[in-house]
């Protein structure tokens, strides 16, 4: 499929997906005539780096990790390095301080407009 075609099926732009390939998340072939040619695996790459991205990494980390996951080109996956773990797993704890970050402002904000409004909120 051409890049056209891919950035529809992810809703990812076309810009996004050439700098994934700058940054050698994503490979495409060439038509005779210089078009990016995509694999269909391609979509599920894509999604999965979306995913990533939303996750907080950076381009750099999802390049080490992608060939750890197995739903990304079909074959076996390599294992994560104990520092890419150490990483993925010092990721997952910011992420968690971030949600009981939330979580209380949300409680917050819940007591103000029950204070406010004489009602719980929701």
């Amino acid at each position: 499929m051409r890049i056209g075609e891919l950035a529809k099926r992810t809703a990812v732009s076309e810009r996004s997906l050439r700098y994934y390939e700058e940054q050698g998340l994503l490979e495409s072939s060439r038509t005779a005539g210089g078009h990016r040619e995509y694999l269909p695996s391609s979509v599920d790459r894509v999604i999965r780096i979306q995913e990533l991205f939303a996750a907080g990494l950076n381009s750099s980390k999802i390049a080490d990790l992608l060939p750890c996951m197995r739903d990304v080109d079909g074959g076996p996956a390599a294992h994560a390095t104990p520092l890419l773990e150490q990483e993925l797993r010092e990721q997952r704890a910011r992420l968690d301080r971030a949600i009981d970050d939330l979580n209380r402002s949300r409680d917050v904000l819940d007591d103000v407009i029950k204070t406010a409004t004489g009602h719980n909120p929701a």
